[in-house]
């Protein structure tokens, strides 16, 4: 029984930051040498970041990458790394693994399966791998390198190269997040190294980029499928570990190509290689936070300011903000009308407390009455209604871009994915910003996340009468959401299933919902799409968000 000493390399990427990239990832690799790693392991597309989408078209940017790869590869001493790349030329591209070691590239692997479904639309940029496959020995053990989707089918390389002679399967991975995505990640690795018969490394890059989130969660599985390695979500993680690999009595039938031979180095002791998992709230919770977090930063802002109603949806953002920022670089805004109640301000004010985080209270009234003035000889005979309600939240959106403007701060918007499903947003109003933390969580799990934060934190950050309290826009006297939209815990099972799960007004009525209800629901989702095509983007948390999941198209008469 062989051992090899591998360093999952989890890294947060910044696309296009080509030098703040290679020279993270050296001193990574600086790191993982100092530790006595056989063999340091990067993330899919590491050079540029995952995923650079249209920067490919730019054949400047093509040759910066190789410029970029090769300052990698000056830096690359006797242990060898892996790091993804992009090879070939514009027309021609490549999703490529280069396997470096002692300052120069050794060998290639082009992905195979580029996926095309989802977020994802490689095909828009690379061409399939087509190269013969390789094996790499590494300090005497075979090592074979794959790319992210090549080893989630059944059917792959990931066969041919086991068959061929590996002992170990390499995959570098950019496999960005949705709840509980760890779990399907591990269970599926683990079934593939128990068929193949050899050991599994994962290593997937973790970060926000737009509206992904990248969660980590690197691991290694034993040729049984048992977990031996994790690195925790969230965060970068540079992970030890040391897997045992079976001598294969058969001659290799693939190439295999000399890259180290077994070196004298110090092996400080490897701790507990596992990290604790985690799961449920405390998951999708952190999701929005790394999501928040790098969105703002990558993007140079500091701080960030929220229109506080005292309601369930500001207040959950608000608590994401902080623990994304620090409560220094979080402004709360209350904007009360005429028909604001007192609890509102108050629950604003308690919870800016709470979170420690600035507040000031900016009365929209003498802008909403301006408003009625200028407008009344257009509207003279007309009763009030909608148009006046959207005015007071359009008053509130330009108050919160004027501060934007003025201090330099990100506007977080508040609306959850139901809200944005059935158009129950004003657009130019409260969808005004530069992110929406929220977008694709879905009411319910908005009163979830505030009762999870105060479990989490031992103590009532989310006042109680936040989420006790009937959610209510409060822009005409003693409105709910209720008298506009069915119960959330109904609404939101229906969204469920038309949004995420693509059924039918049909299937839905067949599945036993109200049929009233059901084309009512229906009918708002499809007539607000041209609503949340202007709205800003956010943290993707589920299998199917609004934006690059959902691509329905605006002008269509299927219902």
């Amino acid at each position: 029984m062989a051992g090899l000493r591998i360093a999952l390399a989890q890294m947060n990427p910044v696309v296009g930051d080509l030098q703040g990239n290679v020279d993270h990832a050296l001193d990574m690799y600086a790191s993982a040498v100092d530790l006595g790693a056989d063999l340091v392991v990067f993330g899919e597309l590491a050079i540029c970041g995952y995923p650079p989408e249209d920067l490919l078209l730019k054949p400047r940017f093509v040759a910066d990458v190789d410029a970029a790869l090769k300052r990698f590869v000056a830096g690359i001493g006797p242990c060898p790394a892996v790091i993804g790349t992009v090879t070939g030329t514009a027309g021609a591209l490549r999703n490529s693994a280069a396997v470096v070691c002692d300052r120069s590239v050794v060998g290639v692997y082009d992905k195979r399966d580029l996926p095309n479904y989802a977020v994802f639309d490689e095909r828009r940029y690379f061409r399939s791998g087509d190269a013969p496959l390789e094996l790499f020995e590494v300090a005497g053990v075979r090592i074979a390198v794959s790319i992210c989707e090549d080893m989630w089918g059944t059917i792959g390389p990931h066969a041919e190269l086991a068959a061929g002679g590996a002992q170990v399967i390499v995959s570098i991975n950019g496999s960005p997040y949705h709840h509980d995505k760890d779990t399907e990640r591990e269970e599926m690795m683990a079934g593939r190294a128990g068929s193949l018969g050899c050991p599994v490394v994962y290593v997937n890059q973790v970060g926000g980029q737009d509206e992904l989130v990248f969660d980590g969660g690197s691991f290694a599985v034993d040729a049984t499928g048992h977990l031996v390695a994790r690195s925790p979500l969230f965060v970068e993680d540079l992970r030890v570990i040391d897997i045992e690999v079976a001598e294969r009595a058969d001659e290799p039938t693939l190439p295999v190509i000399p890259v180290s031979r077994s070196a004298e180095r110090a092996r400080p002791a490897v701790s507990d290689p596992v990290a604790p998992a985690i799961d449920g709230d405390t998951e999708l919770y952190e999701a929005l936070v790394l999501g928040t977090r790098d969105y703002c930063r990558k993007n140079g802002f500091s701080d960030v300011v929220i229109g506080l109603s005292g309601g369930i949806d500001s207040t959950l953002v608000a608590c994401v903000a902080v623990d994304a920022l620090g409560s220094e670089h979080v402004h709360g805004v209350a904007m009360p009308s005429r028909y604001s109640s007192d609890h509102s301000l108050s629950d604003a004010h308690l919870l800016a407390t709470n979170l420690g985080i600035d507040i000031r209270t900016i009365s929209i009234e003498p802008a909403f009455s301006a408003f009625e003035s200028m407008l009344e000889p257009s509207f003279a005979g007309r009763e009030p209604g909608l148009t006046q309600e959207n005015l007071q939240s359009r008053c509130r959106g330009q108050i919160l871009m004027a501060l934007s403007n003025e201090f330099g701060w990100m506007v977080l918007t508040t609306g959850n994915k139901s809200e944005l499903a059935v158009g129950y947003f004003t657009i130019y109003g409260d969808s005004v910003g530069g992110y929406a933390v929220i977008k694709d969580l879905l009411k319910t799990r908005v009163y979830d996340l505030c009762r999870y934060v105060n479990a989490r934190d031992g103590r009532k950050t989310v006042p109680l009468s936040v989420i006790d309290k009937p959610p209510s826009a409060e822009l005409r006297p003693d409105q709910r959401d209720d008298q506009s939209l069915p119960p959330y815990d109904v609404l939101d099972r229906i969204l469920s299933g038309y949004i995420e799960q693509d059924l039918t007004t049909e299937d839905l009525i067949e599945a036993g919902f109200d049929a009233d209800i059901v084309r009512r629901v229906t009918r708002l989702v499809d007539i607000a799409e041209y609503k949340r095509r202007q709205a800003p983007l956010g943290v993707r948390v589920t299998r199917k968000a609004f934006g690059r999941d959902r691509r329905v198209p605006i002008t269509n008469a299927y219902r």
